[in-house]
Parts: C-alpha cells; structure tokens; sequence
C-alpha cells in the first residue's frame, strides 16, 4: 500500500477534471480524495503501487480535451485508509488563482442530445451543455466557478437536472450551466418592433424567416450576430447597405464539414481547427463561385466557422446550410450583448430578434485564424482561445495595449492574463466597454496594479486613464511591444533581430514607424534598419485614401516631375493641394511604414478607392500577386548604413514599378515582384545585422505579416538562410498581440 499527494495545476476546474479523476481512481481500484482548490485539483491516492504509477501515467497522457496541465506537484502521504474514493468540496483562498476556460464549442455528445427525439428534456433544447463544452468566461461573475457566482444563478435546477450535477459518472457533474426545458433559459423571436411572436416554435420560425430573406439579429454565447441565408444575394446586399460595410468579406457559418468542402477548399490542419472545439472563423482558400460574389468579393478566401451552440446547430435544415453571420453592432462600435441594447441599436438593421433571457455577463467576440505553414495563426483572440493565461515573470502590472485591434494584459504571481479583443478604442463606447472587462478581471483575481504599462503615443486614448492613475506609470514604444510579444509567446530570452512591420507606431525619435529592425531584448532595443522617411500628406486621411500615399511615394521618387505619371484615376487638381502640402510641410507627418508603403504601392495598381475597412488596401495588393504567375524577378533596391543604422531606400524601386507600368506589365505581375523585392531585401539586411550583431534568432510581428505570400516567401528565404525564425501562434502578430509585449517590458523594467 502506498499513498501520493498529488497537485495538479493550469486550467483544471470547469473541464471535467474530478469526474475523469474520480473514474480513473475506481477503474485503478485506488482509495482517496480529489477537490478544486485555489491552487488547482488535489488529488490524496491510495492504493498499490503499480496501480498509481498507472493513474500517473494516464493523467499525464489522457487528461480531459478541454484541460490544459501546467504541472503536476506529486509528494509521499500518510496513508489515511480511505475504504473508498470521493469528491470534496472544493476550498478556495483570496491568495491564490484559478485559471479560467473560454467558452467551448458544443460537444459531439449534446449534439446527439438534441438531436435525440426520444429525450423529451433536452431534444431541440438551445442551451443543453455539459462538463465539456458550453458557456464559461461569458458568464462568469466572480470566482470560484460554482453557479451561484454565474448568470446561471437566475434559473434553479430541477430535480432531474440536480441528480447528474451531483453524480461524478455524469458528463454533467458540477457543469455550472447545465439545464434543460424544464429548468433552464427560453428563446423568444421579436419583430422589428421588439414586440414577441405568439409560436410556438422560435427556431423553426426564424429558420422559415431567413429562408424567405429577412435579417435576424440572434443572441449567441458571447453577443448577437446578424444573420441572413448566404445564398440570397439581395439579403447579404440589404444587409451590406444597412450595416453600411459596402465590401468588407463576410463571415460565414456552414452546415457542417460536408458543407464546407463545397465550397472551399481544406487541408489536414485546417479540418483539425474546423471540427476542433474552439469553433473559431477560420479563413479558408475558396474552391469555385457557387456561393454569392457580394460575401467576399474578390477576396480569394472566405472565413468560415461551424455551428458552436445548439441554437446554433438548430437554425439549419436540408436547404438551408449557408448563414452569413456577422457581429451585431454599427461599425466602430462594440459588439453588442444585452437584449435592450439589441433592441435599440439594430432598429435599423435588423427584420426580426431571435433573444434568450440568459445574461451574458462579458462579451466575447468569435476568434479568427488562419492556418499558415502548417500551423493554427490566430488573427483575432476571442470566443474559445480567450481569455489566455501565460507565465510571465511579473506581478501586479496592466498593459492597456493598443488604440487599434485592442486587448489588454493583467498579471499576477508571474500570471500573466491577456484579454479577448476588444476591438478598436475610437468610441466613447469601446473605452467604457474596455473598461468593464479591466475591471471584470481586476475584480476576479484580486488584482490592484502597482504599474501600468501604455504605448508612447502621446495621443493615443490612453492619456487620461494613464494621468488618473496614481502608481507606477512605463511607457513603451509601439513596435518594441511588438518583437518583445513574440518572444514572450515563443518564450524566448535571448537578444534577436527583431522585424516589425505593420502601419505606423510612434517612434522614438518623434517620428511614425512601421518598417523595423530592432536588435532587442525583453528589456530594451536599439533600431537598425528602417525604410526611407516619407510624408503622409493630410496625415491620418492619408490612411483613408491610398492615392495621397501614392503621390507622396511618387514625389519623393520623381520631384516635381510627377504630372507624368499619375495614376490614371487621378487628375493634375487632386494633386496640386497634396503637393502644396507635401512642398510645405503642412499636415504631413513623416513616417516610414510598411503598410503605408502597401497603401501606395497598390494605388499605384489601381486600388482607387477609399478604405472601408482597415488594411483594405494591402489586400488588395497580396491578391493581385498571388494571381500572377510565378517569378523570382525582382525590382532594384538600395541598402546604405550612416552611424550603425541601415536604411532601405524605396525609390528607386517606384520608379521601376511605373516603367513597368507604362510599358504594360501586368499588375498582378508587378504586386508579385513589389512582393519579391521586400523579402529579398529583408534578408539582405538581416544577413548584414548578423555578421555586425553576431545574432541567428530572427523574429517577425506586425500586422503585415498577415500578409501570407510575404511571410511564407520570407520565412523561406530565412530559415534557407540558417536563421533561426521566431514567429506567432496563439498570439496575434497585429496590434492584438502589443499588451503582451508591453506587460513584459514594464516588468522587466520595474525590476531597476
């Protein structure tokens, strides 16, 4: 006889992990206890020693799906002659913490629940749910996880519902929401004009409302979204002109796996996210036209996700397998959540209302990825992956991220936890909604920040939440935060050559930067490399209308002499005030960025118009090359250092691109030597940085490498090259991913 104390820590509570506990214990004839403590699942064995090794060994090889073990503590105990295996209660201190799940996709075993005619509490049921899928974080109110601290606490559960809460053999042990029709939350439809439909079934009668081409604002886990039938191209018209997003793609929610392979096109990997039980949109090459032109336009992707709740699963039938599902709210406003809130602000959007009287205490957006080089990128952390917990060694710090792509981190006990998105801080809206999930977080933890940590720019939204703030204020610079995340998620500690490229952050010296090479480590950077200083004339309505970068790049490479080879859609007047502007200095900041090199470049090509959503233009660009057929051909380029700091010199490379143009060079053509020339470039710098620094370890962030056919083309060239290349996963390379790199600077630096 022997007997172990066992610890087991990471995001263990809320997954079914007493359960597989308690189970594992009885199959292994093992005596003892299990519980949730604050610091993670303990575990008192007894039994033979053989028959521990074995439990040790399947809980390392075989814990719940939905679990994510960070360490398992094992001690020798006294044996306490347990004569049987049971389930505690669970104790909690203030002092330590709980790692919270995100919210999970429906499981397999609900679905066949609702599906089951015979289960006359949860056949067609909405919110069935168990220990292994359902809401978590959106209706968590305060810690620990039991019901009465979620928004279940509004409905009691029945009898029949209480006796598997309370049997560990039930995959509904201790599941915080579980429910059924008999006990748990209802569906109502409304009209236009928010007054109730007497049916007497809302699902079949929204799914007969979606087929005959109305839009339908339908309450999910984490908000509402609007939905219509992805087949009717006067639906998704109508709901482009009132949403007002004239060519933004659409996000679509299909059927099931059989669905998806009509239409598009999916690897061995990319199946492994789609069926996976995170559920995110997933951007996947499309595979021919049969679905409406107006979803994606000319986007040669379209973001696709499977049903993720019941409700969800339920709004399809035989004919209908296609939904345009997008976020319910007006554009750069948050996602909206609350029934009254719907009710009022998609007056104008939306035919009819499909609401529950379940709360969602926090929202939470769906998460976008993508699958590159083999591997799950997340675009935007939300539904499923958020919130994150990385360790990090810092304790009582906030990070309030960026103005754009917004998430912020919080850290406690060498905890470091990063919001879901948050979304873009140009709204009196957006910031209080920020606010509320910092204090949502503060509040769960404990947590009282001794610093805050906040991007240099001296206008950014933060100023006065940072001036109200009475501890330790670090400000870091935009594109350092942005290298220094991609080490923490690749827990890297070593001094790299750092590349970020993206839109423009504020820089040290003053000045807008975008194009970086930064030797850097966690704590501090020194810059490198950087493209040639251009002007943004009008400045940020420079990043609205592309055509003003391509007159500042065409300035900068041609003087005066200009006239002659303006775009086409361009007139001599347009031109005059920017060049007036640009002549004078007036209103026209000078930055070195990447994107903005993209924005004038693909005018140049003929992206004529203005931007309706953020990075339209770049888009633009990376399509038009990877239609053209493939070339190593490059455009020229000059590479000068002056006092240790590289300088890419671009215009000799616009100069090459209008020749091209005027010659009848095909666009697609010159995008994909535009395209080329970067990454060669790149490398020829880094290639100059390692022999000067002595460095190998290259890591890439920003925005642009969104950018596929620049990322993998460069990754290439590198990793060819012998360098050792560092890049993001689970943390976003655009500005999602900056609270991370700004936590980590400002504790390194309050280590002084």
């Amino acid at each position: 006889m022997l007997a172990k104390s066992i610890m087991v820590k990471g995001i263990v509570q809320g997954v079914g992990f007493r359960p597989f506990v308690y189970q594992l214990a009885a199959n292994l004839s093992l005596k003892g206890t299990v519980k949730n403590s604050s610091f993670g699942v303990s575990i008192h064995l007894e039994g033979s020693p053989v028959n521990i090794d074995c439990f040790l060994q399947e809980l390392n090889l075989h814990p719940p799906q939905l679990s994510h073990i960070e360490e398992i503590l094992i001690q020798p105990a006294e044996i306490q002659d347990y004569d049987s295996f049971n389930i505690l209660k669970s104790t909690f201190t203030n002092e330590a913490l709980t790692l919270l799940s995100p919210d999970i996709a429906m499981c397999p075993e609900c679905l066949e629940d609702i599906r089951n005619i015979k289960d006359t509490r949860r056949s067609h049921y909405a919110f069935t749910n168990c220990t292994n899928c359902g809401p978590r974080f959106s209706i968590i109110k305060a810690l620990p996880y039991d019901r009465p601290f979620t928004t279940m606490e509004d409905f009691k559960m029945c009898p029949a519902c209480k006796t598997e809460y309370e049997n560990p053999l039930d995959r509904r042990f201790h599941a915080q929401p579980t429910c059924c029709t008999n006990c748990g939350p209802e569906l109502t439809l409304l009209d236009h004009k928010g007054i109730p439909l007497v049916i007497s079934d809302p699902v079949l009668e929204t799914r007969q409302l979606l087929k005959a081409g109305y839009i339908v604002a339908v309450k999910g886990i984490g908000g509402f979204h609007l939905i219509c039938d992805a087949s009717s191209s006067k639906a998704i018209s109508t709901l482009r002109h009132r949403k007002k997003r004239p060519t933004k793609p659409l996000a679509l929610m299909l059927k099931d796996r059989g669905t998806v392979l009509q239409y598009c096109c999916l690897s061995d990997e990319e199946e492994k996210v789609l069926l996976g039980p995170k559920k995110p949109i997933l951007l996947l090459k499309k595979k021919n036209k049969k679905l409406p032109y107006t979803i994606a336009f000319d986007n040669p992707n379209l973001g696709v996700m499977l049903p993720y709740t019941p409700l969800h699963h339920m709004l399809f039938d035989d004919s209908l397998v296609a939904l345009v599902a997008t976020s319910a709210n007006h554009s750069g406003m948050p996602m909206l959540y609350e029934n009254h809130e719907a009710l009022e602000q998609l007056a104008t959007i939306a035919d009819y209302y499909l609401l529950h009287n379940r709360t969602i205490h926090i929202p939470v957006d769906d998460s976008v990825v993508k699958v590159v080089l083999e591997e799950e990128r997340v675009i935007r952390p939300a539904r499923g992956y958020a919130p994150y917990t990385f360790h990090v060694d810092s304790d009582q710090v906030l990070a309030l991220g960026s103005e754009f792509k917004n998430t912020f981190c919080i850290s406690k006990q060498n905890y470091c936890f990063m919001s879901q998105y948050i979304g873009d801080i140009d709204t009196v809206e957006t910031l209080r909604h920020l606010t509320h999930i910092i204090n949502h977080l503060k509040t769960l933890y404990n947590i009282v920040p001794q610093a805050i940590a906040y991007d240099h720019h001296p206008h950014f939204w933060h100023k006065d939440y940072v001036e109200a703030y009475t501890g330790k204020k670090i400000g870091v610079y935009h594109h350092h935060a942005h290298i220094v995340s991609c080490l923490a998620e690749n827990h890297i500690e070593d001094t790299v050559i750092g590349i970020a490229f993206d839109g423009v952050g504020y820089g040290s010296d003053g000045r807008l930067w975008g194009s970086e090479f930064l030797i850097c480590n966690k704590k501090e950077f020194q810059r490198v490399g950087h493209l040639n200083y251009f002007k943004m004339p009008g400045g940020d309505r420079a990043t609205v209308w592309p055509w003003r970068m391509a007159i500042s790049l065409l300035y900068e490479s041609f003087g005066e002499a200009l006239d002659t080879v303006l775009p086409s859609y361009v007139t001599s007047n347009e031109t005059a005030p920017l060049l007036s502007m640009l002549k004078n200095n007036i209103r026209s900041p000078l930055c070195c960025s990447m994107g903005r090199l993209f924005d004038g470049v693909a005018a140049l090509l003929g992206f004529s118009s203005s931007i309706s959503y953020e990075a339209e233009a770049c888009i633009y660009l990376e399509n038009l090359a990877s239609s053209s057929p493939a070339t190593e051909a490059l455009y020229l380029y000059n590479l000068t250092e002056t006092d240790g700091i590289w300088v890419i010199d671009y215009t000799v490379l616009i100069r090459d691109i209008v020749k091209d143009l005027q010659s009848g060079t095909l666009t697609c053509i010159i995008s994909r030597k535009f395209h080329n020339t970067l990454c060669v470039f790149t490398l020829d710098l880094c290639q100059h940085l390692r022999q000067s620094f002595k460095l190998n370890k290259v890591a890439l962030s920003g925005g642009v490498f969104q950018n596929e056919l620049l990322f993998t083309r460069l990754h290439h060239l590198l990793i060819s090259n012998d360098f050792d290349v560092i890049t993001h996963k689970l943390v976003p390379c655009n500005d999602s991913g900056l609270s991370l790199g700004q936590l980590v600077i400002a504790s390194e630096l309050i280590k002084e």
